[in-house]
């Protein structure tokens, strides 16, 4: 049942991530990338907030590993800097890659205080 948990909430994550990643794109069209910078910071906070507000294995399973799990994505943040850095844009690569390590884990610590807050 979790592993199904999981796959239902990836799909629905990572279909968030197309939306989420082609609007930003659209509305600020740059060699940067905007918008799986801004999958992944939210979906930073989301896991902090989550992974200290709830201590349910089926939401965790869901929202966590899957939706957020699905809707992150370190893989397409290392392509997009690898390819910045190739171009011989090497402050944009640098400024991805700072930006997705550093606001992910202050966004991440936000959400966990933001949790831990509410209570």
């Amino acid at each position: 049942m979790i592993a199904l948990l999981v796959a239902v909430g990836s799909g629905l994550g990572a279909a968030a991530r197309l939306v989420v990643d082609r609007n930003v794109s659209i509305r600020f069209p740059s060699v940067f990338p905007w918008g799986t910078l801004t999958v992944n910071v939210l979906g930073s906070f989301g896991l902090g907030l989550l992974a200290t507000s709830t201590s349910g294995v089926e939401a965790a399973a869901l929202v966590g590993a899957g939706g957020l799990g699905g809707f992150t994505t370190v893989s397409t943040f290392g392509y997009e800097t690898v390819r910045l850095l190739r171009s011989g844009a090497w402050l944009l690569g640098a400024a991805n890659a700072l930006g997705n390590v550093g606001l992910g884990l202050l966004a991440a610590a936000g959400g966990v205080a933001l949790a831990t807050w509410l209570g």
